[in-house]
């Protein structure tokens, strides 16, 4: 006797905007159908433990589909349900029958049962493609079995019905396509296929379909049905990694993240604790092609229990190794009532919290073991983890600080931070570095020479990033950063700085000349202690370096603050250029305006910035060989 029953009118509202506003994308109905099937069986396979009699060996998920009618069927040989539970379960919206079960063996200290529906409203996730649902279940060891069927709004029915074998067969009878949506697409065989692929394929009972394929050629080509079981069921991060072959690994990455080279490096980690989680990162071997475009999406896929919940969890993986690709499997995530979705809680930033670390471990472990591959990772991820140094205002900068690596001006090798420091002088209290376009460039700059010759190591940096992330850190062990290129760098003797301070005595009138005449260029013309066989060079005041006002110069808005670097030529007062300055200054001083501009467009170019004014400067060099050869 059919019994016709009324959703509440709480439940109505609930299952008007689960249809239409809780999920985003209707392909998720079989996956949630799925894992409610997967439960069902759970419940059974649990009870299989203290009873006899049950084959555990035939639990399984089936599912059919007809296309020409625009049916899909799903159905499971769980535990089923009776009557009481028909109307319990599916007759009161958000009550579940997973929760309650799942907290029965909290209660039990039963843990071994991992349980997946615990909203009760994956079910109807059903009508947002069917205008009809027919289920019919026959729970274990009860005679009865019993048809509950609605269309989503004019309440539902349930009555007896002849059903042979326990467990649950969902029924849905599509809805009809619109311009929108073509709901028929779900009743083909290859869609079915795909949709167990993407979301389910971890469940851990067979799923499995009746599939038509042709099998020979020519003539003896014909079709055949076979019974396919479209889920992997096991999945790689759940095995022992001491099972797991490194082409399994890499076959995993290459077909899961369509990438067509190996990683660089697998971290395969289970977590318990506060939270409890697996994961399985890689670290590719090369940049996608849009890495550093805004089209680059960072994070990692998740998984609730096996079941595929988000492709981009963004909130998992931080900023500075974005670069890393994997997923993430736990039973103790928060997720929204659609499981589409996470809530911002503890555990998931205890979980993020967990990963950064385990990379951060992972990548000095490649650094110190395997120095080569970790030189590999470094030229094409190097930039992320120098930028992760500078972004946040260096919130990040001892995490990451140890994984730096730097051109060395000793055999021009890259170093650490570490390593620059252990190799440091008796006595030197600096890092000294030096900034450019590239090594080459870095190496013959005049403001290097000295350091050089007077047995200092320094670091070379290449990258607009570089100055800006040493910037932030402010020093290493102790140890600040100096630029060679910016103020005294206080490496001459007390009989090199006596000489100096003499010579500078000396010569004050010519300095003063030379300054006058670069006022609007320069804040200072002084003797260098910095310069070895150059003549000349611009160094820069502490604060905003040359490199700096560079790349600000670089960005889209040009510097729009006009932060510049403190000009101050300097004059090697041990090259024949400053003696043939003090005998012009003696001879002619009209002409000592005329070759400051000189040298200081000369300094100009060493520095790499453009000239002010390139047809004055041409002119004024043929004016002095013209001169010269008089």
């Amino acid at each position: 006797m059919s019994r016709n029953k009324q959703f509440k009118a709480e439940s109505k509202r609930l299952l008007d905007l689960m249809i239409n506003s809780i999920y985003t994308h209707k392909e998720i109905f079989l996956r949630e159908l799925i894992s409610n099937a997967s439960d069902a069986i759970d419940k059974l396979n649990y009870l299989s433990l203290n009873e006899e009699g049950i084959n555990r060996d035939d639990l399984k998920i089936n599912i059919s589909c007809d296309s020409e009618n625009k049916t899909i069927v799903i159905s499971d040989n769980g535990i089923g349900m009776n009557e009481s539970e028909l109307e319990e379960n599916l007759g009161t919206i958000a009550k579940s029958g997973s929760l309650a079960f799942k907290k029965e063996l909290e209660e039990d200290k039963k843990d071994d049962v991992d349980i997946i529906g615990q909203f009760g409203v994956g079910f109807y996730a059903a009508f947002m493609v069917a205008k009809e649902v027919v289920v019919e279940s026959k729970k274990y060891n009860e005679e009865k079995a019993y048809r509950w069927v609605s269309d989503g709004s004019n309440g539902y029915h349930i009555d007896e019905c002849d059903k042979a074998t326990r467990g649950t067969t969902i029924t849905l009878y599509l809805k009809e396509d619109t311009k929108d949506e073509n709901y028929s697409d779900f009743a083909n065989q290859s869609k079915i296929e795909m949709l167990v692929k993407k979301y389910s394929d971890y469940i851990r009972y067979p799923i499995t379909m009746m599939v038509s394929k042709y099998e020979g050629e020519g003539d003896d080509k014909k079709l055949v049905v076979e019974e396919k079981t479209l889920n992997s069921m096991i999945p790689l991060w759940k095995r022992k990694k001491s099972e797991i072959k490194d082409e399994e690994y890499n076959d995993f990455y290459k077909n899961k993240f369509n990438d067509y080279a190996d990683p660089l490096k697998v971290i395969h980690t289970h977590v318990e604790g506060a939270v409890t989680f697996d994961s399985l990162l890689y670290i590719p071997s090369h940049a996608p092609y849009n890495y550093y475009s805004q089209d680059y999406e960072k994070g990692l896929q998740l998984y609730s229990s096996g079941v595929f919940i988000m492709d981009k969890a963004s909130d998992l993986i931080p900023e500075h190794f974005r670069f890393v690709r994997g997923l993430v499997d736990s039973q103790d995530l928060s997720l929204n009532i659609s499981r589409e979705m996470l809530q911002h809680d503890r555990q998931l930033k205890v979980m993020a919290n967990k990963i950064e670390k385990k990379i951060q471990s992972e990548l000095k472990k490649m650094l110190e073991k395997d120095r080569e591959e970790y030189e590999k990772f470094w030229s094409v991820f190097g930039l992320q983890l120098k930028y992760g140094v500078y972004n946040d205002f260096g919130a990040h900068k001892e995490l990451l600080q140890d994984l730096l690596l730097f051109t060395s001006s000793k055999e021009k090798k890259l170093v650490t931070l570490k390593e620059y420091v252990d190799n440091m002088k008796e006595g030197q209290d600096v890092i000294y570095f030096a900034s450019g376009e590239d090594v080459d460039k870095i190496d013959k700059l005049p403001a290097c020479e000295m350091v050089k010759d007077k047995g200092y190591e320094i670091l070379y940096l290449c990258d607009n990033v570089d100055e800006f992330a040493l910037q932030v850190m402010m020093e290493y062990e102790g140890k600040k950063f100096k630029n060679v290129s910016q103020g005294d760098l206080n490496l001459e003797s007390e009989e090199e700085k006596k000489e100096i301070e003499e010579k500078k005595e000396e010569n004050k009138d010519l300095l003063e000349t030379l300054k006058d005449a670069l006022k609007d260029k320069v804040s200072d013309v002084k003797l260098s202690t910095r310069l070895k066989s150059h003549p000349v060079c611009l160094s820069a005041d502490e604060g905003i370096s040359f490199e700096m006002e560079k790349v600000l110069s670089q960005m889209p808005e040009g510097n729009p603050y006009g932060m510049k670097a403190t000009r101050i030529l300097e004059i090697n007062p041990n090259h024949p250029i400053f003696n043939a300055l003090t005998s012009l200054y003696k001879k002619d001083q009209t002409k000592i305006t005329k070759y400051a501009s000189l040298l200081y467009d000369q300094a100009l170019l060493i520095e790499g910035f453009d000239l002010e004014d390139p047809m004055a400067f041409s002119n004024a060099i043929c004016e002095l060989m013209v001169e010269a050869s008089k």
